[in-house]
């Protein structure tokens, strides 16, 4: 079977040497005579899974000693509203910053635990950049600021993170955790669904300070009969992830895929392999007018490139053309239309050469 060049947003690539020794954990795996889907997450098998893909995550991001690690489930999505629950008392405020849909859902559920609310949104700019530290002011009176590091939609990524004025600060790093060094400690909470860069869908990495634990505990003491046990940060790190039974399956793949971002170096080859990635494709899209980048050039993402054609009927020839020549998943998101390739950290090289080559040849037919 031939693989074609996958740029899926996610559930996104694997690295294919993952994917090839994945089949024989299915069927027997560390001598228990059952598959890792099949053997009691309470085993000393999966312990040692978990324990690795916690280790492993710890050792790439350098998570200081005293943070919590969780693998979780309910993706970004439950963590949109885990976070103000643990840290928001009722009535309490946090402030966020709206760079497109993840952050505007984010905020939605912000608002239903106490006063969340943007202090920036890009939504009358079409979502095109991430805002500089003079396009807004943190609240004096909130707990924290929320942020999401890549928005996967509308192709746009922040350099660095932004300024909270000393806030505690949040981030949704859901589709470029692992993609480059990021400093752990300078964030309160960071959470991310693995199905970009980390593994498949159904497993959630939750990084918690000590101030971040210590606010969930003080929390649920504020609200009366204390916190829903499946949304209790202080229960999940007290049980050390497993309250209730994980995604073993998921964890297994996370740690697999984590394994394969320390043989390629860590996260900082992984930064140098994605910049010449994103610079191999954003060449060629500025190169002509035939193409028609989305982010502005200071705010593009390295993980999810997304342009427009001069018309739907081309953009949709594109994505029918390069589908069939084995470039698959390039159709822009449902809310806003247009390309999207996405390059996460699995994505190679040579895929990235063929849609440019895709790219040119298209062009020389159509432009």
């Amino acid at each position: 079977m031939a693989r074609a060049h996958n740029f899926s947003a996610g559930p996104a690539a694997l690295p294919t040497t993952v994917v090839a020794e994945l089949g024989d954990a299915l069927l027997e795996f560390g001598g228990m005579g059952a598959g890792i889907m099949e053997i009691s997450h309470r085993s000393a098998a999966f312990d040692a899974v978990i324990n690795g893909a916690i280790d492993r995550l710890r050792r790439l991001l350098g998570v200081p000693d005293d943070y919590a690690v969780l693998l979780l489930q309910g993706g970004a999505s439950q963590q949109f509203t885990q976070v103000p629950l643990n840290l928001l008392a009722p009535g309490q405020a946090a402030d966020y910053l709206d760079t497109g849909t993840w952050g505007s859902k984010a905020v939605k559920e912000a608002a239903r635990q106490g006063d969340g609310r943007n202090v920036w949104s890009g939504k009358e700019e079409a979502y095109r950049r991430v805002p500089g530290s003079d396009d807004f002011a943190v609240r004096d009176e909130a707990v924290y600021l929320h942020y999401t590091s890549n928005n996967t939609i509308y192709g746009t990524q922040y350099a660095a993170p932004p300024d909270s004025a000393g806030k505690p600060l949040v981030a949704d790093l859901s589709s470029d955790i692992a993609s480059g060094p990021i400093d752990v400690g300078a964030h309160a909470v960071i959470y991310a669904g693995a199905q970009k860069n980390l593994g498949p869908s159904g497993v959630t990495a939750v990084i918690l300070s000590p101030w971040a634990l210590a606010r969930s505990r003080e929390v649920a003491g504020l609200r009366p009969g204390g916190l829903p046990s499946v949304l209790d940060y202080g229960l999940y790190a007290d049980k050390a992830s497993m309250f209730n039974t994980p995604n073993t399956w998921g964890i297994y793949v996370l740690e697999r895929v984590l394994a394969w971002v320390e043989e390629q170096g860590g996260v900082t080859a992984m930064a140098t392999r994605n910049a010449d990635k994103a610079q191999a494709l954003y060449t060629e899209l500025d190169r002509t007018d035939f193409w028609r980048p989305h982010a502005v050039a200071d705010s593009r993402s390295q993980m999810n490139v997304t342009w427009r054609l001069p018309s739907t009927e081309l953009e949709a020839r594109f994505v029918a053309e390069a589908d069939a020549a084995g470039l698959r998943a390039l159709k822009g998101h449902r809310s806003v239309g247009g390309i999207r390739a996405s390059l996460y950290n699995a994505v190679s090289i040579e895929s990235v050469e063929a849609l440019v080559a895709f790219m040119q040849d298209f062009e020389s037919r159509a432009g």
